[in-house]
């Protein structure tokens, strides 16, 4: 399988993920969510979710709980709107690569405040 169909499928898969975060789940657990990025595995089985979850570790955990709950849903939604022979199994991924970035922000504030 190339690596452009691959990829292309991910962007959709993304896309239709965030379309039913918004408008299908109703999850009160699920909190404000963003999708980072897909990884599709080159059969297409597989699709690895990262999310980003806005809130304390308490909102992560059950926004992270009310996906994994509804990635049988999510899965059958999928295929039904991108109508591919497979539909991968979806396992979403807490992505920290914006506390991360914070973290560093924060110290470089602190190393800029210092030699002031």
């Amino acid at each position: 399988m190339t690596y452009k169909r691959v990829e292309r499928i991910g962007d959709q898969i993304r896309s239709e993920i965030s379309d039913m975060i918004v408008r299908r789940l109703n999850d009160p657990r699920i909190g404000f969510v963003t999708i980072t990025a897909v990884e599709v595995s080159e059969d297409l089985r597989h699709a690895k979710v990262f999310v980003s979850v806005y809130g304390d570790e308490k909102a992560k955990i059950q926004t992270m709980e009310g996906l994994k709950s509804a990635s049988g849903f999510i899965r059958g939604e999928i295929g039904h709107r991108l109508k591919i022979k497979f539909t991968p199994d979806i396992l979403f991924k807490l992505d920290t690569s914006m506390d991360k970035a914070d973290e560093v922000l924060s110290i470089l504030d602190e190393i800029n405040k210092g030699d002031k």
